[in-house]
């Protein structure tokens, strides 16, 4: 999986998307992330199929992410909400299919999790993975089943270090992933971060995706910029210090700009 990738969320199904998804294999990124609940998937394919033909590049040289949301949860439901993504996008398979939160009902989010399990074990996907879950659901979660999510995609950013998350993954061996790892761009703005990136010759953006990898996680940072999408992807020429990294990590507040994982329904 690259620890580099573009990210989609609260990108429009427009012919903006499906450029800017083609600009970015064009340039380099194999790692597209989409979700059923962005309503983009169709234009996301098509940026896919588009990107593909510009560079000559095979469907197994990327590595696309779609997830379950929380209205097709049940695992009756995974294997048709599977399909319906995969006909969105044009696709034959997923590389990653993740359930997108934990959701309220731990019952569910057990059944719903066996219905991802269906799916792998009937050759359907490549891996199977979770977003936003806490310990706690992992603890409820692997109490009950046979196979273990190989990620977990959770907001992560200088703001919000996640650190007793990060250990407890570290221990259970599953990956970590950030979306939305700018903030939104507000993280840019931060004068800890402007400082560090004038003292590297580089951006803030280009600071904190390096910041992540530095911490070993999965980033994904939206963007429609083509200029912005190659700035982010060039991030592999450069190393921050442990010093560098530990006064981004002092930025710590505990402050989140999604929901609280441990509350959210989906409404």
């Amino acid at each position: 999986m690259p620890i580099v990738g573009l990210g989609t969320f609260r990108v429009e199904n427009s012919d903006e998307c499906k450029m800017s998804v083609k600009h970015a294999i064009e340039n380099g990124y194999t790692h597209i992330d989409t979700a059923m609940v962005y309503e983009n998937e169709e234009k996301v394919g098509e940026g896919i199929a588009e990107g593909l033909a510009a560079t000559g590049k095979n469907r197994s040289d990327l590595f696309i992410t779609s997830k379950l949301w929380l209205a097709d949860y049940g695992r009756e439901n995974v294997a048709d909400a599977y399909e319906t993504s995969l006909n969105k996008l044009g696709l034959d398979y997923l590389d990653l299919y993740l359930m997108h939160w934990p959701g309220t009902d731990e019952a569910l989010m057990i059944d719903t999790w066996q219905g991802m399990e269906d799916l792998y074990k009937n050759d359907r996907v490549k891996n199977i993975g979770v977003s936003n879950f806490e310990t706690a659901h992992f603890e409820a979660l692997l109490a009950q089943v046979s196979i273990k999510p190989v990620i977990n995609q959770v907001e992560f950013h200088p703001y919000l270090l996640q650190e007793s998350l990060r250990r407890y993954l570290e221990v259970q061996n599953i990956h970590m992933e950030s979306w939305s790892p700018l903030m939104n761009a507000q993280i840019l703005e931060d004068d800890t971060v402007r400082n560090v990136a004038t003292e590297v010759g580089k951006s803030p953006a280009q600071v904190i995706i390096r910041w992540n990898i530095e911490h070993g996680v999965v980033v994904i940072p939206k963007s429609v910029t083509p200029s912005r999408i190659e700035e982010n992807l060039n991030v592999f020429d450069f190393q921050l210090t442990s010093a560098q990294i530990e006064k981004l990590d002092k930025l710590n507040e505990d402050r989140r700009i999604g929901p609280d994982p441990s509350e959210y329904s989906g409404h």
